[in-house]
């Protein structure tokens, strides 16, 4: 449990993994244009064998930028374990909108979306729970076998 009471590997974890976000956001163009005709081929396999038309492109968008965010949630929160979850949130929110006003002012092929603020910000708080319910498990057992 030490181990996980130490916050300076978490903060730096948390610094290291803003770097492939910055990435993600500042690219030139959209991350998934080189895969574009291949995504759009899979979706229409899947929906052809059934699978529902609202699992489209935007759906698929939306979710990978939810998983995108989930491990800035779950690291923030054990870097700053004294935050509550929706602290966390907002954190992800300005990071979120950080991206989005760079890609606004200065990415001319990217544009800003106020739903990839609120996917984004909505992976980051799914990441601090995880991480809140992580840790509260493993606290748990730490005092269960403390008892023994």
């Amino acid at each position: 449990m030490r181990h996980l009471d130490n916050r300076r590997p978490w903060q730096l974890t948390l610094a290291v993994l803003l770097v492939p976000l910055a990435f993600v956001a500042f690219w030139p163009s959209p991350m998934d244009q080189p895969v574009q005709n291949q995504l759009a081929s899979v979706l229409q396999f899947l929906h052809r064998r059934g699978i529902p038309g609202w699992f489209n492109y935007q759906f698929v968008e939306a979710s990978g930028n939810v998983a995108l965010f989930i491990p800035l949630g779950f690291i923030s929160s054990l870097a700053f374990r004294e935050k509550q979850w929706w602290r966390i949130g907002a954190f992800g929110l300005l990071i979120s909108g950080c991206m989005e006003l760079g890609q606004l002012l200065f990415l001319h092929s990217r544009f800003a979306s106020p739903l990839d603020l609120v996917t984004n910000c909505f992976g980051t708080v799914l990441g601090a729970l995880l991480a809140t319910a992580a840790l509260t498990k493993i606290e748990a057992h730490h005092l269960s076998a403390a008892d023994l």
